[in-house]
């Protein structure tokens, strides 16, 4: 079976991608498996170029085949920030109501929901040894609600109202949001790039 590390800490990121390439014939890790990673900052400007860093630089060191996410959330109206810096958003402590207050403060002389249009985006990175790293990128799209709704989900699901929907994404269960997220979308073609 091929092991394949994937570059992050978060067990629901780690469930996500263990899910669909599994049943591929490939063993999932993750960083929570290498408790001596090095912690790769993310300082390109895109979420692409976040990826690749993570992705390269952790394959390098285990000499494994390594993907890696930077994902985040694009508000047309807010020129699409919060973009790479979503996790961050409202300060370096990465306080996930903390970013969703600045959004809706942003957004509250706003009222229709056309012009508050924004889509969720994810940026894989596949690092093999000895080859050219391969990006894929994933999107949903859809709009900033006026205040969160649903229990499920991270980060900015509570306010993002899937587009030819009334549900926000933490209105989902786990299944429904894999089958839809941007997250699902670029593994999707990440898995047609590796098989």
């Amino acid at each position: 079976m091929n092991k394949i590390i994937i570059a992050t800490k978060n067990k629901g990121k780690v469930n996500e991608f263990e899910a669909l390439l599994a049943p591929l014939g490939y063993q999932v890790q993750s960083l929570l498996d290498y408790p001596d990673a090095i912690d790769v900052e993310e300082t390109g400007s895109t979420f692409e170029a976040n990826a690749i860093l993570k992705a390269e630089a952790i394959s390098k060191q285990y000499g494994m085949v390594t993907i890696a996410d930077d994902s985040g959330l694009e508000v047309d109206y807010l020129n699409g920030q919060p973009g790479v810096y979503s996790a961050r958003y409202a300060g370096t402590d990465k306080s996930d109501q903390a970013n969703m207050e600045k959004v809706l403060k942003e957004l509250s002389a706003i009222t229709e929901l056309e012009k508050r249009s924004a889509r969720f985006i994810c940026a894989l990175a596949l690092s093999t040894p000895g080859h050219v790293v391969q990006t894929v990128r994933g999107a949903c799209e859809g709009f900033i609600a006026e205040t969160p709704t649903g229990e499920n989900g991270f980060g900015y699901d509570p306010i993002f109202i899937l587009q030819n929907s009334n549900k926000t994404m933490a209105q989902l269960s786990k299944e429904e949001k894999n089958k839809v997220s941007h997250r699902s979308d670029a593994l999707k073609k990440l898995i047609e790039l590796i098989s």
